[in-house]
């Protein structure tokens, strides 16, 4: 009998763990498989455009996806942003 209630706890909480896991992968891990080299280009491709505004243009992009629902590029933008931010900070 324990083992059916388990058994049905397992299958009715699956749909939770599954979109959990969904979410992970496309908001935190995902994002991170982008490859440096493209993340400072687009760095390096908002400051040559936007100058001291890049940092604020990167973290629009970033609030665009939050409100559009795309975890991967919320992801992506953060990553720009904060490499501008870096390299703004180390400029000063």
């Amino acid at each position: 009998m324990t083992i059916l209630f388990w058994l049905a706890l397992a299958a009715a909480s699956s749909p939770v763990w599954g979109t959990l896991a969904w979410v992970l992968w496309n908001g935190v891990v995902r994002p991170r498989l982008i490859p440096r080299g493209e993340i400072e280009r687009l760095a390096a491709e908002l400051l040559e455009r936007y100058g001291d505004r890049a940092e604020e243009i990167a973290c629009a992009e970033e609030y665009n996806a939050w409100r559009y629902s795309d975890g991967f590029e919320q992801g992506k933008w953060r990553r720009v942003r904060l490499r501008i931010g870096r390299h703004s900070r180390s400029k000063s």
